[in-house]
């Protein structure tokens, strides 16, 4: 669950909401009049996904238009 704060309590305490954010992890949103403007979270790395994963896994075809041989369908297996 995210807290709120509006732009003027925030100024003052800044630092203090840093930490909090940092020891907590939990998000904290700025409001302005009422409606949210700014959300500051934790910096959390990329974790990296299926794309990354199958990276360096694709075959190469130099001639892409010939016909497969047998042995090529031998991971449908």
């Amino acid at each position: 669950m995210s807290q709120t704060v509006s732009k003027s309590a925030f100024k003052p305490k800044a630092l203090e909401y840093f930490r909090q954010i940092e020891e907590t992890g939990e998000e904290l949103v700025i409001t302005d009049k009422g409606q949210p403007v700014i959300r500051i979270m934790p910096f959390r790395a990329r974790v990296l996904g299926a794309a990354a994963s199958l990276r360096g896994s694709v075959r190469r075809y130099d001639r892409p238009l010939d016909p497969l041989t047998g042995g090529d369908w031998d991971i449908l297996k």
